[in-house]
Formats: C-alpha cells, structure tokens, sequence
C-alpha cells in the first residue's frame, strides 16, 4: 500500500499536467474574446467544424457575437466575423500576425515539402512578373491552345462530330480547366518528337487526362489529409499517389518539356540558387500544381452552371461575347481558322465579369488564417478592443461575414450575373452595411499578403474556358429543372467549394 500511493498519486499528477497542456483548464482572461474549449481536451470542437464550417461557425456567432475564440486540434483560434474590422488583421504587421508561418505547417503536413523562410520572395517575384499584367499576356496565349487541343481537337474529323455527347458537367468542366492549366504550367511533349505536332499534341492529351485522373483521388483525399486524420489504407494511398505526382513533376521530367511557363520556371531555378535540394523542388512543382489547378475546375463548373440555370445571364454573356467578336475581326465558321481569344478581349467583358465574381461569391470559401506571433490587441471598427494571446491563431471566414450577409447582398443565395454591374455597366464596388460603405465585399481569393497570387491567371481560365463552349458548343442540361446541388461541406475553408453531385448535361459542336 506504501508504494502504491505514490503510483497512483503520480498517475493523477501527469493525467492532470496531460489535460494542463492540452488545454482543458485554459480559462477567459479580462479583455479577451469569449471562450468556448468544446467538448473533447484538445480537440475541441474539431469534429463539428470539420463537418460543417458553415453551421458550427453560425452557431458560435449566434452564441458569442461576432468575435469569440474557440479549441481547434490542439490550436485556441480566435475568429473575427465583423467585416468592417476586417482590416485590423488584413493590415497588421507580420511581426504580429503571420500568414507564412501557418501556411509552412500545412504544406509540410499535406505535400512532403519543408519550405524556408527566404524563399517566399521566389513565388511573390516571380507571380508579380508572370501571372499579372503584361506577363499574364503569354500565360492566356498558352492556355487558349491546350484549351483548343483539348475541346476541339476532332473539330471537321467525321461526319457525326455534331452529335450530342452526354457527360457529368462538374466532371467535364473539371478535367478540361485543370488539363489545359497544367500543360500551360508545366509544358507540352515537344513537336520534335517521333510523330510530328498532331502526334505531340495526342500526346498532351493522353498524358494529362491520366495525371487529371490520379490527381482527383488525391483531391478526394485532401480533407482528411489536411487534419490529419487518415487511415492507414488512405495514407498509404496518399504516399503512393504523392510519388506518381513526385516522378510526373520532377525537375528532370520537366526539363524534357516544350513551352515550361516562365512562371513556373523562374520558382525551379529560384530554388536551386538557393542550394534547395532538387528533391524538394520537385515536391514543390506538387504545392504548385494543387494551389494553382485544384479550384479553378471546381468554380468552371459552377459558372456554367448558373449560366445554364439561368437564361437572361446566358443570353447576356452570349451577346456580349459576340460583340467582342465582332469587335476585333474574328468569327467562328465552319472550316474556317480557329478564334484568337487575346487577353486584350478578356479585358472587354464586364458582363463575364460579373457572372464569375458572382458565381465565386456564391461558391468559394477559403478561411483566412494567421499565426499569433506575440500578445496584441484586436482592434475592432467600433471601438471594441480584445486581447489575443501569443501561440493563437486568428481566423476570418468571409463566406458568412460577407458573402451571404443579405444586408451587403441582398438575396445572397441567388445568382444574380449582374450583382457586380453598375447601371452603365462599370464594374460595382459600393457595397453597403447598415448604410456604411464595405471595403472588403467579396473575398475569394483572400486578403492581404496570403491573397492568391494566381488570381488573374485563374479568372482568365475561366472565362476562356465558357468563352470558347459559347461560341464552338451548343449545350444544355439534361434536366433543364435540375435543383442546385448542395455544397460538399468537407471541403470548406479550402477555397472553391465542389458540389455534393454532378449533373448530367448534353453538349455538340455548333459545326
């Protein structure tokens, strides 16, 4: 009994110290947020934010107000839903809060690549000089020819090319969008090859459509990977598809290869002057592919969607698309050269515009996450002030705080093509909450330093994308009263949400 005493107390003194580190006594100091640990040590409240981002984080709003901190595996997050304070986090220093440090975890969990502190100028240089202005002119070049290989490659090749071909519209949209971006990235099988350019061309073809494959089952993979919470089966899975994505987008593979965006090349040869390993690079090619193909497909599907859903917005882009046309000299007739779509004729389409910031208002949802390097004091628009303690994170989820927020849109949950439009059809920036102007009114691509850099380059993917269906394809859906399909909620908090099902729709070449 003498020495099992001291046992036991022992066993009490490390289940108490286990449950101090886990979290489980941490309690609200003066002039912090409100508190809530959730229901499991450590944990917390994981498991229903995991199932459901939208209705946990409407349920803690309801509960706290619009700032409250909550447990998340391990991490105390303290979230700010007031989109007039958006700018307190957006603008504070980097001393205070960090997008990069939080970013490194989560790439080192899901991709294998263990990133350092001075290559992040690499991807910011490099991005400003390829995927913006004057450089995003070769980007849209290239991609407008893989866009061309893959959906008109049979275009005059038989007799029956105009008949109606029926698919799923989210698997269509998906597998064009991220095959033609990826060649466009990472080149194409060189013309010089045996074969000449129709053989190289096949080739693109053959080859991305089994890399799109592989890639949607680490895709499907994703949420789990990215909380860590995985099977042994499923992470063996993810090793294996991890290595095919390693040999497919090695260095040495890529070397191979005709057309290499200069984006994507200057990232290579950055990283090597700095002594990176090539092992490393390769993995990166991996981050880079997932960050710049993994939602675009996604948000394709849901602009033609809409579109299809409704008539007076088809018709509208239709018009307009036509008129650009017109403008600069080109038509499509049968047998005729194919269309030059330039990003100068991109840039003439506000009507376009609108419908894909509206179908992105409606459908993406990235949660904006910081890392809490030191104590600071959240200043809110209203004068509120909370204390947030170093070691925190701090979260916006723009999704409710503006996007659906009927007072800043009105109607939120209808696709409205012509929401971003003014009467003279301008683009519309004034939005407006209990009679003061929003500043920030729709955020799919984030804010700040973590704001995608890739965002003009995935705007011209998508309509180039429903600019060519529109002018070479007739389509429709199978089902012209087809119901919208509800949000697959595993995936919120990564960017373009996907749907919980496809639909079915049919599509022909017009000639």
């Amino acid at each position: 009994m003498g020495l099992l005493l001291p046992i036991i107390l022992a066993f009490l003194a490390a289940v108490i110290g286990g449950l101090y580190l886990l979290g489980a006594f941490r309690q609200r100091r003066h002039g912090e947020p409100p508190l809530d640990r959730g229901p499991i040590p450590w944990l917390g409240h994981v498991f229903e934010f995991r199932r459901n981002t939208l209705k946990f984080l409407q349920r803690m709003k309801g509960k706290h107000g619009d700032v409250f901190t909550i447990q998340l595996g391990g991490y105390y997050t303290t979230f700010l839903q007031d989109p007039d304070s958006f700018g307190s986090m957006v603008k504070e220093s980097r001393e205070k809060l960090d997008f990069r440090k939080f970013a490194v975890n989560l790439v080192r969990r899901v991709f294998g690549y263990s990133a350092i502190f001075e290559e992040h100028k690499i991807l910011h240089d490099a991005s400003s000089k390829h995927l913006k202005g004057d450089g995003l002119e070769v980007m849209t070049q290239s991609m407008m020819g893989n866009l061309q290989n893959l959906m008109l490659h049979n275009l005059g090749s038989s007799a029956d090319q105009r008949a109606w071909i029926e698919e799923g519209l989210f698997q269509y949209c998906y597998n064009i969008v991220f095959r033609a971006g990826y060649l466009s990235l990472y080149g194409n099988e060189p013309h010089k090859s045996d074969g000449g350019e129709e053989k190289a061309k096949e080739k693109d073809r053959a080859e991305s459509e089994a890399l799109y494959g592989e890639f949607r089952k680490y895709d499907a993979l994703f949420p789990n990977l990215a909380y860590g919470v995985l099977t042994p089966r499923k992470r063996w899975e993810v090793e294996r598809l991890m290595g095919y994505f390693w040999n497919r987008l090695s260095v040495k593979e890529m070397k191979n290869k005709d057309n290499i965006s200069r984006w994507i090349w200057d990232i290579q040869q950055g990283k090597e002057e700095l002594g990176i390993k090539e092992s490393m690079v390769t993995r990166y090619m991996f981050v880079l592919l997932w960050a710049s193909q993994g939602n675009t497909g996604p948000s394709s599907f849901w602009l033609l969607f809409y579109l299809m859903k409704n008539p007076e917005a088809l018709a509208a882009v239709k018009e307009e698309v036509a008129e650009v046309l017109k403008e600069f000299g080109q038509e499509v007739r049968p047998g005729g050269p194919l269309i030059d779509l330039t990003r100068e004729m991109l840039m003439k389409t506000p009507v376009l515009d609108s419908a894909v910031e509206e179908t992105l208002r409606l459908t993406a949802a990235p949660l904006l996450t910081r890392a809490v390097l030191q104590d600071m004091t959240l200043k809110m628009a209203d004068g509120r002030q909370y204390a947030i303690r170093q070691g925190d994170r701090l979260s916006v989820f723009p999704y409710i705080a503006i996007h659906i927020d009927p007072e800043i849109h009105p109607d939120p949950h209808t696709f409205k093509y012509d929401r971003f439009l003014n009467p003279d059809g301008s683009k519309k920036t004034d939005f407006y909450k209990a009679g003061k102007k929003v500043k920030y009114y729709n955020m799919p691509w984030g804010a700040g330093v973590s704001m995608c850099p890739g965002r003009f380059f995935a705007t011209n993917e998508l309509k180039q994308f429903v600019f060519l269906m529109l002018v070479y394809f007739e389509f429709e859906l199978k089902n012209p009263d087809e119901e919208i399909p509800e949000i697959d909620y595993r995936r919120w908090g990564f960017g373009s949400m996907q749907p919980d099902r496809d639909v079915q729709f049919r599509y022909r070449l017009r000639y």
